[in-house]
């Protein structure tokens, strides 16, 4: 019985999830245009990463098995099978969704079939709004065609004289990252209209090519989806920010993985602008409709504000927090752990603020993966620095696609005296960190947080994660101390209270699960209860498929890929799936422990990558009540039977639909944390 699962096609089965979404009639309709973008957006970030990844494994055949799961090259065949189905499936909801739509009055137009108002709307708007943000190349015998842009959209153009009987061929870069792709018309009557930006190029294509002679034109999406990894090189003496700004540059000109197109070009169009291209038909070639890049929808106007799908929840502000003017003080007698986006962030800003204006508070550190474009968190630090604080950032720049984002700050910091660290040597830092130090009583005494999502207030109102706010000496001491290895990255300290990944985290959770099988094989009561993004680990699998088969009771909610493959032999193991709102993003490790239960949050998912190749950490949840707030969480999430998927052998995402009352978790947590902390 093949008891693994290779995680890109477990990843598939994730996405077909957010599909799902975007499908449910139950779904506020502006909600599931959102998530069709999601989808897009996701599946573009899995070519260029997953499947580019496999197509540099493809050349070693079986070789590949211990570092992937499987052979690349049948793997790469079965996500080609999938992905003709999955593409199908998307047509069909994007056709469902159109039609939603114009039961709403809304109509997506075209540039041939706007009415007269509107034509001169889009004149005035083509030739003052998007005109001057477009740059056609004229194709010839000589002209070598540029790159294309990884994630652009482009217009393949045929430019006819008809009393010539001339062609001429151009190509146009769709500026959509400078312009929204969407185009709110005036009304026709009651009909709300809409349209893409590629038609409004369509409709100022006489504008731009008409003094040349040219009176018929044709234009046809086209979009390539190239590799994306990033290519550091093994030159020792470049530091580790050249080396990821030059490897940025090349991003736009990795090897094609996917090319998309319209399937209506004419056959001889195409293959002069492959010829150009300089490619050749293959399986990266996917026919599609006449648009292209739908994760543009994540940005459609709300025209329907009455069907809008966020609902503008007031966030709570913990009532601990607010008990005293000081949150620091509230800190120095309790735990207080936070729930995002539940909680309003606002109160790690004012906790950061509160730090840089304290006279007595001597240092900052904090640990940076992902950061808001606009960052308060960055702007708290640079702040504090101003007010005489020694602030030191360990800025991971290889977080991708936020590269050029964590550049920036990481030289604004620099330039306003915080001390930023690029990471450490072979290690990605992916923890969530920050530990302010003050001065009392003549000591020293420092306050920490521990997360399980990044310091970022911008995914902070999306995804949901936990916070831990603690002086509890057992852990700042640790915390202290992996701060000093970040400095030094020589000297190692062993950890009795934190898992740390690499060092501690897997031998951890080994003896953990261990733990449990002995109390199963002893009679006592023994669960595992883990919520994680992803499960993919081969050794932590056996691990977990090893304690079911002794008895263990196990509960997995897995939001993303999930390698274990369900069979006869895991009868103890259940696993779910859920997607909703907002992405679920925490991590949470429960062991029975023989009645003792331990509870841990983490910033690390069971993968190989977590575990042996970046600083992750998993921190113990001490207080009782907190311990006792996350398991009832937990236990909300998993009653969900709206929007949770039982995960199965066959991977069949068939919604879970068990108990006798209906529960929507995300609106039950909600509710729970308002009830026990609102303000």
């Amino acid at each position: 019985m093949k008891d693994y699962r290779p995680k890109e096609i477990s990843w598939i089965s994730f996405n077909a999830r957010v599909l799902q979404e975007a499908n449910d009639p139950g779904v506020p309709l502006m909600q599931r245009i959102r998530f069709l973008g999601i989808y897009s957006s996701n599946l573009d970030e899995f070519f260029e990463i997953k499947v580019a990844t496999l197509n540099r494994f493809a050349p070693l055949g079986k070789k590949a098995y211990p570092l992937i799961g499987g052979d690349p090259k049948k793997i790469l065949a079965e996500i080609q099978d999938i992905m003709w189905t999955r593409h199908l499936e998307f047509d069909t909801c994007f056709s469902n969704i159109i039609s939603e739509l114009e039961k709403r009055n809304v109509f997506f137009m075209n540039e041939k079939n706007l009415n007269d108002e509107q034509k001169r709307f889009i004149k005035v708007y083509f030739n003052e709004t998007v005109r001057p943000k477009i740059f056609p190349v004229m194709l010839g015998k000589n002209i070598v065609l540029p790159p294309l842009r990884d994630r652009s959209v482009y217009l393949m153009v045929k430019l006819s004289n008809s009393a010539e009987k001339k062609d001429q061929y151009s190509l146009i870069e769709v500026p959509s990252g400078l312009i929204p792709r969407f185009v709110v018309l005036p009304r026709d009557g009651e009909k709300k209209c809409v349209i893409f930006l590629d038609d409004v190029i369509r409709f100022g294509l006489s504008d731009i090519f008409s003094p040349f002679g040219y009176d018929t034109f044709e234009a046809y999406d086209i979009k390539m989806t190239r590799d994306a990894e990033l290519d550091l090189g093994d030159d020792l003496g470049e530091s580790l920010l050249n080396k990821v700004s030059k490897s940025l540059k090349k991003r736009h000109s990795g090897a094609p993985v996917r090319i998309s197109y319209d399937s209506t070009v004419p056959e001889e169009m195409l293959s002069y602008f492959l010829k150009k291209m300089n490619l050749k038909r293959n399986e990266t070639f996917v026919p599609g409709g006449r648009y292209h890049n739908f994760k543009d929808f994540m940005r459609f106007p709300n025209i329907l504000p009455s069907e809008d799908s966020d609902i503008r929840r007031e966030p709570i502000f913990h009532r601990e927090l607010l008990s005293e003017s000081s949150i620091m003080s509230v800190i120095r007698k309790r735990d207080v752990m936070l729930h995002f986006p539940y909680n309003s962030f606002n109160m790690i800003i004012d906790l950061l603020r509160e730090a840089s204006m304290d006279t007595n508070v001597t240092e900052i550190k904090i640990t940076l993966y992902r950061v808001a474009k606009d960052s308060s968190i960055s702007n708290a630090l640079i702040n504090a620095s101003k007010n005489g604080k020694k602030v030191t950032v360990l800025m991971e720049i290889q977080a991708r696609f936020d590269e050029d984002n964590n550049i920036y700050w990481a030289n604004l910091m620099k330039e306003e005296g915080v001390k930023v660290i690029l990471g450490i040597a072979g290690l990605k830092v992916h923890s969530k960190l920050c530990m302010i130090t003050r001065r009392e009583n003549s000591a020293l005494k420092n306050y920490c947080i521990i997360g399980t999502g990044n310091f970022n207030e911008e995914t902070a109102r999306q995804y949901t994660d936990h916070y831990l706010l603690t002086s509890d000496k057992r852990i700042t001491s640790e915390i202290s101390e992996l701060f000093n290895f970040f400095v030094m990255n020589f000297r190692h300290h062993s950890y009795r209270n934190l898992l740390v990944a690499p060092f501690n985290m897997r031998d951890e959770f080994k003896r953990l699960i261990k733990n449990e099988i002995r109390n199963a094989e002893s009679g006592v009561d023994a669960e595992i209860f883990i919520k994680v993004n992803n499960l993919v680990d081969r050794e932590m699998i056996k691990y977990i498929r090893r304690a079911a088969e002794s008895g263990v009771k196990v509960r997995l909610l897995v939001r993303g890929m999930f390698s274990l493959v369900l069979d006869s032999s895991t009868a103890n193991i259940e696993a779910r799936g859920l997607i909703d709102r907002y992405l679920e993003h925490s991590r949470v490790y429960f062991f029975a422990n023989g009645g003792n239960e331990l509870c841990y949050i983490s910033s690390a998912d069971l993968m190989s990558r977590n575990l042996d190749n970046r600083i992750e950490v998993s921190v113990p949840v001490y207080d009782n009540a907190i311990k006792n707030e996350l398991r009832d969480i937990l236990e909300i999430s998993w009653k969900d039977n709206v929007k949770s998927r039982i995960l199965d052998e066959s991977l069949s995402n068939k919604y879970y639909r068990g108990g006798e009352v209906k529960t929507r978790s995300q609106d039950e947590i909600y509710g729970y944390l308002k009830e026990k902390h609102g303000s």
